[in-house]
């Protein structure tokens, strides 16, 4: 029971982090590998506890007046075919690439998130051109993220931030839309090779779905501020941890 609580609580905070910013399942991803369970094992039981945090956000901004457009469930759609590749290369990979590729991918991140960017809010002066590449790209994130899960949240922001040029308040309505979608089959992929432990997870998912609503709130009333500063946090962190 007390090692439930605790996974409770460490899901509160990767829920609050994975909606505000990103990487909350680089806290949750090593403490369920730490508690004994095999990569691919925490890996899908993590994957429970997104799937219900990312219907908890998308429901909490859509009452508070933020649903997602037609263009973002497009873009979480374009996510599928890899997401489905992801999870199916990740049921049989081995711990050493599990963690190189993930080192890799999150220290681009890190990069690309801390470079100078252009003005955000204002459209892209070829709308046309960049949401053909944000398409090509969600393609290849849904693959990641079907494989990894840890860090999606990060690269969907520098695509959506960055290239799309929308504010941050958009881009994580945007952002919990798309990652629900692709959590679907990813999950469902775990499921079906019976890699969840499912005290864990239900355990885990109590805790992100309650951090993503308090996250969506926060997020709505604060604006774009409390975002980069949890942003800001969550980049050191992960920084920290990529020299550790």
């Amino acid at each position: 029971m007390v090692g439930l609580i605790g996974i409770f609580a460490v899901g509160l905070l990767a829920g609050f982090l994975n909606v505000m910013a990103g990487g909350g399942s680089l806290i949750t991803l090593p403490m369920l590998i730490f508690l004994g369970l095999p990569v691919a094992m925490a890996n899908g039981t993590n994957r429970v506890a997104i799937l219900v945090q990312s219907v908890a956000a998308v429901t909490s901004f859509s009452r508070q007046g933020f649903a997602s457009s037609r263009l973002g469930l497009a873009f979480a759609l374009t996510t599928l075919p890899g997401a489905v590749a992801g999870a199916l290369v990740a049921v049989r990979v081995g711990e050493g690439t599990f963690r190189a590729i993930l080192a890799g991918v999150l220290l681009f991140s890190v990069f690309g998130l801390l470079a100078p960017s252009r003005q955000v809010g204002v459209p892209h002066t070829d709308s046309r051109r960049a949401n053909a590449i944000a398409f090509v790209a969600f393609l290849g994130i849904g693959f990641y993220g079907g494989f990894i899960q840890a860090g999606v949240g990060f690269l969907f922001m520098l695509v959506l931030h960055r290239l799309l040029g929308l504010d941050l308040v958009r881009t994580n309505v945007y952002k919990v839309l798309i990652v629900l979608c692709l959590s679907v089959p990813a999950l469902s992929v775990f499921i079906l090779t019976g890699n969840v432990q499912w005290n864990m997870a239900i355990a885990l998912a109590v805790g992100n779905a309650s951090g993503a609503v308090v996250a969506t709130r926060v997020s709505v009333k604060g604006g774009e501020r409390p975002i980069r500063i949890v942003l800001g946090v969550a980049l050191l962190l992960m920084a920290g941890r990529l020299v550790w």
